[in-house]
């Protein structure tokens, strides 16, 4: 597939390097990609200069958020949760309808430091607010339950766990389902509509918790059935 990953930062990254590997046409996307490239200093949270990796990748595309989404059938959103909507946006409306759009973004709320807290959470999520600012596009969230490695290569864990598909439409699950199991995730569990990212997002408390305990952020939950 054609695929836009949308967002700079470890997350997109680690997607788009791994989306690349495994045959497919990956442009990353960014607000404005001369600058991102310009870029010397590490970013804010300490991920160094975009331009390193985009020399050690020559073969994923960089673009402007537009023009990453006009090409793809299928995007990735792997932007801060904070900016997902404003990116999206950027990325133009008509460029989104009809696509699948994977948000793996959470609504992680930074204002008052560490650990953060969610700027949206119990009657309302990240995916639902972007399936309907995008009524057009077809949203499945997925992923954000996972650190980027794992996202991208769960089989890095003895046992790699569960992962969840959120979304109201059936196609774009069965699409989105299929690049994880190409990931390696072997157990996806359908959650049922967008409404369903709630919980999944919700998780976010516990596996920030779950990482100041266990001192790393290499796990993953397992449901057990």
């Amino acid at each position: 597939m054609n695929i836009a990953v949308l967002g700079t930062g470890i997350v997109g990254r680690t997607i788009a390097a791994r989306l690349a590997e495994l045959g497919h046409n990956v442009t990353i996307g960014t607000r404005d990609p001369e600058a991102t490239l310009a870029r010397t200093a590490p970013d804010a949270m300490g991920t160094p200069p975009f331009a390193g990796w985009a020399a050690e990748n020559p073969g994923i595309a960089v673009a402007g958020f537009a023009d990453a989404a006009a090409g793809a059938e299928l995007i990735v959103n792997a932007t801060n949760g904070n900016a997902s909507l404003d990116v999206l946006a950027a990325a133009g409306a008509g460029n989104l309808d009809g696509k699948v759009i994977l948000d793996i973004a959470n609504p992680l709320d930074f204002s008052k430091g560490m650990p953060p807290t969610l700027f949206v959470k119990d009657t309302d999520s990240l995916g639902e607010q972007i399936q309907r600012t995008f009524p057009a596009s077809r949203v499945v969230k997925s992923l954000n339950t996972l650190n980027a490695d794992l996202m991208a290569r769960p089989t890095l864990l003895a046992d790699p766990g569960t992962v969840f598909v959120s979304g109201n439409d059936s196609d774009a699950k069965n699409t989105v389902t299929g690049l994880l199991k190409d990931f390696g995730h072997d157990d996806v569990l359908d959650l049922g509509d967008i409404s369903t990212a709630r919980g999944t997002e919700m998780l976010l408390p516990v596996w920030l918790r779950l990482w100041g305990a266990l001192g790393t952020p290499a796990f993953n939950f397992k449901i057990v059935r």
